[in-house]
């Protein structure tokens, strides 16, 4: 399972739009192809509720499956995004 975590984008101790919407768009997205992914982070209380939306979006056309949480605690948010049975 390859590991997101929100808190990479982003240079403490204050959160920067911007520069998070940077980072984000300079990510290598592609190295996630047909690979799960974890979204972690998101119990953070720095960073906004939608950075991991935008996180979602990058890596949905990619991964084979995306979820948030810990590794031994994993909410599944979806399989393929994208492709229908």
């Amino acid at each position: 399972m390859e590991v997101v975590d929100a808190r990479d984008f982003f240079t403490p101790p204050m959160f920067r739009e911007e520069a998070f919407r940077e980072a984000v768009q300079k990510h290598d997205w592609t190295q996630y192809k047909d690979k799960p992914v974890l979204i972690q982070g998101c119990g953070s209380k720095t960073l906004p509720t939608w950075t991991f939306l935008v996180l979602t979006a990058e890596v949905a056309p990619y991964a084979k499956s995306i979820s948030y949480g810990e590794i031994k605690n994993l909410i599944p948010i979806s399989g393929r995004l994208g492709v229908h049975s």
